[in-house]
């Protein structure tokens, strides 16, 4: 199956991005350089095509119902125009996707990651059966950009029929752009301040023209990589999965066991109690060397004692760093452990997540 492309697409390749193919879509890893372009995002402005990011509306009377069913954070205490993080799980409390949730005062929205759109939505199909929900897949009809850093609160002023330039963090509006309706949201996936912004199809790359004239820095999937390591975000894929809970991801601030009944719930209370299975951790590495994803993590005895989900030279603290399961035993801040990569043992210990934070 060929990969799908974004309203961008021509845009990348005549920009002379490197495409690859990514959750099914061929998109941009980088133009100038990681380094560069993850520089460019802690200093000023990135830009990045996040088309590829499947967006879903879900309307009809029964659709607060159907997504506190489904997601373990809740719903029913968003304030419209409030955008809040959290899980799909299934009844095991394994781990289906992350997605955000938006509440409008005549539906709902939600962002799911591209890799996992089908997966999701034939989950939704049997827990919808005699729901009055509809539910809309919007992917193919808008772009989604992103635009993140110091500098994007400047850069979105006066472009949009409404100054969103104030708006709170984790928080969206509908407003109007060259006269067409668009969404933005002040969220992100970079550890830095930022908004998201979906438009038409048609309208995407004049949005991104009018961003990079303004001196956002077009970056690609490598920098978006670094940023969200940098600040302790998990992937999908990665420390995410459907055989990892929410608990032990560390992601317990996402899970509302006392909201009432949603799928996942009584294997994600019991996990809140299981002290034996593998936990998240931060890793700084001695030296420049990248860990990468499935190096064995070895304790003083030389017993492997966990796994590496992301490892990077990260530009932004200039250090090698990972994220990984490991033992609870080994799990505390200050731990001495080692990373296997390729027969080399490097030294590598714990430190608090995440590991940039932006100064507000």
């Amino acid at each position: 199956m060929s990969n799908l492309r974004t309203p961008l697409y021509q845009w990348h390749v005549d920009h002379k991005a490197r495409m690859v193919p990514f959750g099914g879509w061929e998109m941009p890893v980088q133009y100038a350089g990681i380094g560069p372009e993850h520089k460019a995002v802690r200093s000023g402005a990135g830009l990045f095509d996040i088309s590829h990011m499947a967006r879903v509306s879900f309307g009809g009377t029964a659709a607060l119902a159907l997504l506190e069913k489904v997601f373990t954070n809740s719903v029913a205490t968003m304030k419209d125009g409030q955008v809040r993080y959290g899980l799909v799980c299934k009844e095991d409390g394994g781990i289906l996707d992350d997605i955000l949730v938006y509440r409008w005062p005549s539906g709902f929205a939600a962002v799911v990651n591209a890799s996992n759109r089908e997966k999701i939505l034939a989950w939704l199909e049997p827990h919808r059966t005699g729901l009055a929900v509809e539910i809309q897949d919007r992917t193919f009809d808008t772009a989604m950009i992103a635009v993140q850093g110091p500098k994007s609160v400047e850069l979105v002023a006066g472009l949009f029929a409404d100054d969103v330039s104030g708006l709170k963090y984790y928080y969206a509006t509908p407003t109007q752009y060259l006269g067409n309706p668009c969404v933005v949201s002040r969220t992100g996936y970079t550890g830095e301040d930022g908004f998201e912004v979906i438009v038409p199809n048609a309208l995407g790359v004049a949005l991104w023209d009018e961003f990079v004239a303004k001196g956002a820095v077009p970056c690609g999937l490598g920098a978006r990589d670094t940023l969200r390591l940098e600040a302790a975000m998990p992937l999908y894929g990665h420390e995410l999965n459907e055989s990892i809970d929410p608990i032990h991801a560390g992601l317990a601030w996402a899970v509302k066991l006392d909201k009432g009944e949603f799928i996942g719930r009584d294997a994600i209370r019991k996990a809140t109690a299981d002290t034996t299975k593998p936990v998240r951790v931060g890793l700084e590495i001695e030296g420049k060397r990248a860990a990468r994803e499935g190096c064995a993590i070895t304790d003083a005895d030389n017993a492997t004692v966990g796994t590496v989900t992301s490892g990077s030279l990260c530009p932004g603290v200039d250090k090698s760093l990972a994220m990984g399961y490991v033992d609870p035993r080994v799990a505390s801040v200050g731990s001495a452990l080692d990373i296997d990569v390729r027969g080399t043992k490097l030294p590598a210990t714990v430190v608090p997540l995440p590991f940039y934070k932006r100064k507000k």
